[in-house]
């Protein structure tokens, strides 16, 4: 759909918490800027619109099929990352575009791509443009990590403790599938500039992608491969994305595999700067996040994945109070399993912003952290070259449009902060309009780029085809939940030796 040339609204936030929302205004747009804002003499006619700054997450996997759909609702995430396996791999382009569809659907137009989940049946280059096209034809800004991991491939522990620690009928069908058969790193790097060249190859899919180093987390990658993405990222200026603490078993783990401090083990690695974002952080201690601070690292929390998986809640106010950048991620795992940022940004703001009359997160430090930081995460420190996460005369224009008459359904007041209305009721329902760089990629609450309800019923057939193809799947998810259970003694037991 051809770019808006203005934009009327009832209301304007242009930096919500930080400067008051104005009444009756014209924002008027010039490709993928925003060229001027002007207030109107008159209010607008028809339906009352609010307009803000569209939002970022700055951790997810791109992943289509949600969790409680696989039979995965209430797993810990030492037993539900095994879920992920138990449907075939299908076109990754359908389960990339639906699974976009639905995040920008909801206001995010930019969004962290941690590719975990290879769909396979092609070239790992090929898939990866496949996801860039995706991205493409959604129009939304993406950064891309290639996943790295060359150990431990069933749990916290090397895989032979692992299969020890299960009843003898699973360990021959979880080698099998499970057991990591790692790149060396000098490939994984190789694997990197080759997506990198690709994409460059192509102009129109390279503008919408920012491409990462994607280790999974120090407990899934050997010291030799953390010190060759250091080293490449150092030298290349590529961003890197992993996760680190997410939960009580890798917080006792790390504290066992280095008993010198994990953050400080990464410092040594050279991969504390500010190209790197952490994901979840759910269980690091005040020093480590000082550490973090001080290196310009960015932390993705997520809060609902944390609380779905049972992983904790990540310590934000005092990630605020030692200076830590903080952006807002969804994992795949929105509290309703619908990808609603604004819904995420109201629950973590709700969870963290003080009990009684304390306040340990301002209105402007959540808007950082839904709209500002994670486009960081998503595009590298390049994106502060540009004001983000604001509406503003030069900034790319990255807006979403709300049906105000819905959301303020029964005014009585003219003084009631627009901004209040926003954090006690609005969800991704009241979305009319998303713009991403000046292209309206959202219309009516429907994605203009692609026929999202075609491709997810595509999608649907094809994995639905290949699960009734033959009982090899069903008999994996059988004993994907009972390696769930043994799972669960052993962690429930372990000590750690042996692990490390």
């Amino acid at each position: 759909m051809a770019a808006p040339i203005s934009i009327d609204c009832a209301w304007l936030m242009a930096e919500p918490g930080t400067a008051p929302a104005l009444a009756n205004m014209r924002i008027g747009l010039s490709g993928a800027q925003v060229a001027s804002i002007e207030p109107l003499t008159y209010a607008p006619s028809g339906p009352r619109h609010l307009v803000l700054p569209a939002l970022a997450n700055a951790h997810d996997h791109a992943r289509t099929f949600r969790s409680a759909t696989l039979g995965a609702f209430g797993q810990p995430l030492e037993s539900w990352l095994h879920f992920l396996g138990v449907l075939p791999g299908v076109d990754p382009y359908l389960c990339a575009a639906t699974s976009f569809a639905r995040s920008v659907r909801h206001g995010v137009t930019d969004l962290m791509v941690h590719y975990t989940r290879v769909q396979g049946g092609m070239r790992y280059v090929e898939e990866a443009l496949a996801v860039a096209r995706a991205a493409r034809d959604v129009g939304i800004h993406i950064g891309f990590a290639v996943a790295m991991r060359d150990r431990n491939g069933i749990g916290l522990c090397n895989d032979s403790e692992m299969l020890a620690g299960l009843r003898p009928t699973l360990r021959e069908p979880v080698s099998q599938r499970l057991s990591v058969r790692p790149l060396t790193p000098a490939e994984y790097l190789s694997q990197v500039d080759a997506v990198a060249q690709a994409l460059a190859d192509d102009s129109g899919l390279a503008s919408h992608v920012t491409l990462q180093y994607g280790p999974a987390g120090v407990q899934w990658c050997s010291r030799p491969l953390l010190e060759a993405v250091a080293e490449a990222s150092h030298r290349s200026g590529r961003p890197v994305h992993m996760h680190l603490l997410e939960t009580r078993y890798q917080r006792e783990w790390a504290d066992h595999a280095h008993p010198q401090g994990i953050v400080t083990y990464l410092d040594s690695l050279g991969l504390l700067s500010p190209r790197l974002t952490l994901a979840h952080c759910t269980w690091a201690r005040a020093g480590e996040l000082a550490l973090l601070a001080e290196r310009g690292v960015t932390i993705a929390v997520n809060t609902s994945s944390n609380l779905g998986l049972k992983s904790g809640i990540a310590p934000l106010p005092t990630m605020l109070e030692l200076g830590c950048r903080v952006s807002m991620g969804l994992d795949g795992m929105a509290f309703n399993e619908d990808d609603d940022a604004l819904h995420e940004m109201r629950l973590a703001y709700s969870l963290h912003r003080g009990w009684g009359f304390e306040q340990h997160m301002s209105r402007s430090q959540l808007w950082a952290f839904a709209a500002q930081h994670g486009r960081r995460s998503v595009r590298g420190p390049a994106a502060e070259a540009l004001p983000c996460g604001v509406i503003a005369p030069g900034a790319t224009a990255d807006m979403i449009v709300m049906d105000w008459d819905a959301v303020d359904a029964d005014p009585l007041f003219d003084d009631v902060d627009p901004l209040d209305l926003l954090l006690a009721r609005a969800t991704g329902l009241h979305i009319s309009q998303v713009v991403a760089s000046g292209r309206t990629v959202v219309d009516s609450g429907r994605v203009t780029g692609i026929d999202e309800s075609v491709l997810k019923a595509e999608l649907l057939a094809r994995v639905r085809s290949a699960l009734s193809s033959g009982s090899e799947w069903a008999t994996w998810r059988r004993q994907v939940s009972e390696l769930g259970e043994d799972l669960g003694s052993f962690y429930r037991r372990s000590n750690w030796a042996g692990c490390c």
